[in-house]
């Protein structure tokens, strides 16, 4: 890739990640620098928006809505500006956890029994037990994610799920190891094993320094590790991703994962799940984020 180019870093956006993507995109824009590209931090604040003139490609380092679900990227294919990641609908579909769940039963991908709640005054569905977890069907971060344990935390799980979605999904607990697989250029990363210190890997274990031990590569035999990687290829290649993913599961104790949720644009601060299982394959944050601009100026030469 000739030096030099002009790259946008899209950062910021309205949505409840704000602040995580701010730290995103200026880690990016920090590397991309380093390769001695010229770098614009564009914070965008709300949907209006311009882009300067003579742009090679834009970096998302948006997460949320609007720069996660398929909007932002409509806007830039209409804008015929190259840009890092997904396409509007494998994004737009990424984004919503029941439709994603779906794609992934047809495809014979576990994942835990579920319900889908609209009501803020609904009862706890009798097709679950307790525990369950309680989230927003269109949120990223763990944002609005509740465990419920006890009957009593019910409607206050609801009531915080219903504060970023008219639509809220209720899944059985699925106990295990939580992992994460990262997709890079059609290829998993090595497995990142997710140890919250609290047993709940929720907002706070996701964004309180010291809170959560993550190692990488995690400690699976070969079978177990090729068996987890599969089904994040898998998911991956169902939902018309590219470029790049991070798939996030849960694998029980007899071995077999399952499927929670599929990030089309992961965290990438330079301590975030996504650089660390490139690193741990090798590759340097500063050399991760070419690469991703690399991938997109290829896809558009030869579209």
């Amino acid at each position: 890739m000739s030096e030099g180019l002009k790259i946008v870093v899209l950062m910021g956006g309205f949505s409840a990640e704000r602040e995580v993507s701010l730290r995103s995109g200026r880690a990016v824009a920090e590397a991309l620098r380093s390769r001695n590209h010229r770098v614009i931090e564009y914070d965008l604040r709300d949907e209006n928006w311009q882009l300067p003139e003579g742009i090679d490609v834009v970096f998302l380092a948006l997460h949320g809505t609007y720069g996660e679900d398929g909007t932002v990227q409509a806007v830039l294919e209409k804008m015929g500006i190259p840009y890092t990641g997904s396409g509007p609908e494998a994004s737009r579909l990424a984004f919503n956890k029941v439709l994603t769940k779906k794609r992934c039963i047809e495809c014979g991908v576990l994942t835990p029994r579920y319900v889908v709640v609209t009501d803020p005054q609904a009862r706890l569905p009798d097709s679950l037990e307790l525990p369950v977890v309680v989230k927003p069907v269109r949120q990223g971060s763990s944002v609005g994610v509740k465990f419920v344990e006890q009957h009593n935390q019910w409607y206050e799980a609801l009531a915080e799920a219903f504060k970023y979605d008219t639509e809220v999904l209720v899944e059985e607990r699925v106990f295990g190891r939580e992992v994460t697989v990262g997709i890079l250029e059609g290829r998993p990363l090595p497995v990142i094993e997710i140890k919250p210190r609290s047993g709940r890997y929720d907002y706070a274990s996701k964004y309180t320094l010291g809170a959560t031990e993550y190692v990488c590569p995690a400690a699976f035999d070969s079978e177990t590790t090729a068996r987890i990687q599969g089904v994040a290829l898998t998911v991956f290649n169902a939902i018309g991703c590219r470029d790049y993913a991070r798939v996030d599961m849960i694998v029980r104790d007899d071995g077999k994962p399952y499927f929670l949720e599929i990030n089309t644009l992961p965290g990438m601060t330079a301590t975030s799940l996504f650089p660390k299982a490139a690193a741990a394959a090798g590759i340097s944050y500063p050399e991760l984020c070419e690469r991703m601009v690399r991938l997109a100026l290829k896809r558009a030469k030869t579209s």
